[in-house]
C-alpha cells in the first residue's frame, strides 16, 4: 500500500486527509494525546482495517472522536448526566467518556460491546479533519499493537509507513498518553484507564469514581475488555522490563548492582548522574506532567539503543503519576519489583 504523507501547515493537507477518511482509508492524525489512526467510525469495514493495520485483537474497541456536541447524538442512544458535567468541564481535552451507543455504531467498531466510548479531542488538527469529514472517526493509537504509543509523526512513519493510507505531521503531542476513559455505562461511574484527566479531578466533579482493579492489575483469563488498554501487554519496548518500586536511593542501589551489557535504567532525570549503567530518562521525580509527555518516546528510544534488560523506576501512583505508572507497568508485563 502507498502511504502519502502530509504537513498540517500546508494548504489543502487536512482537506486531502478528510477525502480519504470519506472514502473508507485510513489515516494516522495528531490528537494532543498521542497520534490516532483514523477511520470512518460508522463504516465496518474501515474499522476493520484499523485492526489489520495495527495487528490489534479484535475485542479490544475502538475511540470514537467528534468535533462538537451535536455529533454526539449521534454516537450515543442517551447522555447521563455525569456525561454532561465532564463535558463541560475537560472536552475538548484528553477525556474519554464510555456511554450506550446509538444504533449506527457498527459491532466492530464497539468491540461487540452495547458501549462506545467518545472523545472530544482538543488538538486543532484532529477537530478540523473530523470537521471536514463530517463524521465521527474511531481512532486509537498510530502504532503497531503492543509497542509504545505514537507521540510524534516520525513514530507513525516508523509503524505504519505502507500500512496506511496517509500519515499528516501535525507536531509532537503535548500530553504524551492516552486519554483518561471512564464508563458511565454501568451502575456507577468506573475510571478504566488513568490519563492526564486524573482521578481526583473526575471525583471532584460527579462525586464518587470507582478505581478499576485492571488499572493496577493484570486482568484474569476470560475477563472482558471493557475499554481500549485494558487487557493485553501494552507500550513495550523489545527489552525485558522489570518496574522497580522503591525509594530514589534504594533504586539507584539496585540499579547498580545490576549493571551490566545491555542493562539500561528508565529514570528520573535526577538519578542519571549517579548511576554506573546507561540511562534514558523520562522526566523529572517532580514533574508527573513531564513524565507523562515523554514516556513513549522514551520506551522507544530503548529499542533504538538496543536495549536488552530495562529497570524501570515507578512513578508516583497518584495525579496524572496512576496514567504513567499503569502505561510502565503493561510494558513490564506486570514484572514488579519491590525495593521497599
Amino acid at each position: 500500500m502507498e502511504t502519502l504523507l502530509f504537513d498540517a501547515k500546508n494548504p489543502g493537507a487536512t482537506d486531502a486527509v478528510a477525502e480519504i477518511l470519506k472514502r473508507g482509508g485510513l489515516a494516522a492524525i495528531p490528537t494532543e494525546t498521542v497520534y490516532g489512526l483514523a477511520a470512518n467510525a460508522f463504516d465496518g469495514e474501515a474499522c476493520a482495517n484499523i485492526f489489520k493495520a495495527k495487528g490489534r485483537p479484535g475485542d479490544n474497541p475502538l475511540i470514537v472522536h467528534i468535533c462538537d456536541m451535536e455529533m454526539l447524538s449521534d454516537v450515543v442512544s442517551e447522555v447521563p448526566e455525569g456525561a454532561r458535567l465532564l463535558a463541560e468541564k475537560f472536552w475538548p481535552g484528553p477525556l474519554t467518556i464510555i456511554m450506550k451507543k446509538s444504533g449506527k455504531i457498527p459491532m466492530v467498531t464497539s468491540a461487540n460491546l452495547p458501549t462506545v466510548a467518545v472523545r472530544f479531542p482538543a488538538h486543532p488538527v484532529a477537530r478540523e479533519i473530523i470537521k471536514k469529514t463530517g463524521l465521527p472517526l474511531a481512532a486509537p493509537s498510530a502504532n503497531l499493537s503492543g509497542s509504545p504509543s505514537p507521540t510524534t509523526f516520525q513514530h507513525c512513519v516508523n509503524d505504519l509507513m505502507g500500512r496506511v493510507d496517509a500519515i499528516i505531521d501535525g507536531g509532537p503531542c503535548s500530553v504524551g498518553v492516552e486519554s483518561t476513559i471512564i464508563s458511565l455505562a454501568g451502575e456507577r461511574p468506573v475510571l478504566l484507564r488513568p490519563g492526564y484527566v486524573t482521578l481526583e479531578q473526575l471525583r471532584e466533579t460527579i462525586g464518587e469514581v470507582e478505581l478499576s482493579k485492571a488499572v493496577l492489575e493484570k486482568l484474569g483469563e476470560g475477563e472482558k475488555v471493557l475499554s481500549p488498554g485494558m487487557k493485553y501487554k501494552h507500550y513495550a519496548p523489545k527489552a525485558a522490563v522489570s518496574l522497580v518500586k522503591g525509594s530514589s536511593e534504594k533504586y539507584v542501589n539496585f540499579v547498580n548492582e545490576h549493571a551490566g551489557e545491555g542493562v539500561y535504567a528508565l529514570c528520573f532525570d535526577e538519578e542519571a548522574p549517579v548511576l554506573k549503567t546507561k540511562t534514558v530518562t523520562y522526566g523529572s521525580e517532580f514533574s508527573d506532567a513531564e513524565q507523562a509527555e515523554h514516556i513513549f518516546e522514551a520506551l522507544r528510544e530503548l529499542d533504538s539503543l538496543g536495549a536488552t534488560r530495562v529497570f524501570a523506576h515507578s512513578p508516583k501512583i497518584t495525579g496524572v503519576g496512576l496514567a504513567v505508572y499503569n502505561r510502565l507497568v503493561r510494558a513490564a508485563g506486570f514484572d514488579v519489583i519491590e525495593l521497599d
